[in-house]
């Protein structure tokens, strides 16, 4: 265990316990990163942080947040530099979609969704931007191929990747000489438990449809972020039709992704 005395760099992963953000924290702690872990469900973290910390030689430190509620990012943030940490790398990977049509989905859902997909991801970049900037680190937003088009049945979430993707080329740009990068990584569709959270089995967009697993979409991702790729999206076609929509007119990209996204079966 000697090489956790000796480890310098440390992480903040948000939602890590599952899919992706979890292929995340293995790939940093691959690296030699420390790490925290935010999540409400501490005692689940706290498992994946154990076998992360067995694995990997590295320390895990597990911090109860509630990243749908205005306060959260700011207590997790105050948490932390109570702690005495300084971070290299911030991960605003936490995030959810729902699925169904507008008028007939749930008003609070899709607030606490955008609270947590737009601003948490503000808050935190903003309050660890200070500690980035001092150690050259990096900062990885998970965006989604849904970023660059409108989204008809999940209309709320593909806005809110619209925004971190925006977001986060922004930033990038004004952090230029800093020695900070910003990577957006957009994903597809992923095997990643993201659909569980959504109640999406039964769109077209991943109903019988082979997808790629969460360490492949993380490890690639991390390489991009190592490069300080600003924006990267895994997988051929993915990258092809995510370039597409510049292309195409905006009601027939929409017309598309309607068709692609709709209910197999009548949603529940």
């Amino acid at each position: 265990m000697t090489n956790m005395s000796i480890n310098n760099k440390t992480a903040l992963i948000t939602g890590a316990s599952s899919g992706i953000g979890k292929a995340l924290a293995s790939e940093f702690a691959k690296d030699g990163y420390n790490l925290v872990l935010a999540a409400r469900g501490v005692v689940n973290m706290q498992a994946v942080a154990d076998a992360i910390q067995k694995r990997h030689q590295v320390m895990v430190t597990v911090i109860g947040a509630d990243l749908e509620t205005q306060e959260g990012a700011a207590q997790l943030h105050a948490d932390i530099k109570a702690r005495g940490i300084t971070l290299n790398a911030l991960v605003n990977n936490a995030g959810y979609g729902t699925f169904g049509e507008f008028s007939q989905s749930a008003l609070a859902p899709e607030l606490a969704m955008m609270q947590l997909n737009m601003n948490t991801v503000v808050t935190l970049s903003k309050l660890f931007l200070p500690d980035l900037i001092a150690t050259k680190g990096k900062l990885l937003n998970t965006a989604s191929t849904a970023a660059f088009q409108p989204g008809p049945y999940m209309a709320v979430y593909y806005a809110t990747k619209a925004f971190v993707l925006s977001f986060s080329e922004a930033i990038a740009a004004e952090l230029e000489g800093t020695g900070v990068t910003v990577t957006a990584l957009c994903p597809g569709p992923t095997a990643s438990g993201f659909q569980d959270k959504a109640d999406m089995h039964d769109s077209a967009l991943v109903k019988g449809k082979k997808l790629p697993t969460s360490e492949e979409v993380a490890a690639a991702g991390y390489r991009a972020m190592r490069r300080g790729q600003r924006v990267f999206v895994p997988g051929a076609m993915n990258w092809v039709m995510a370039q597409s929509v510049r292309f195409t007119p905006r009601n027939m990209v929409t017309m598309m992704v309607k068709m692609m996204s709709r209910p197999v079966q009548p949603v529940h």
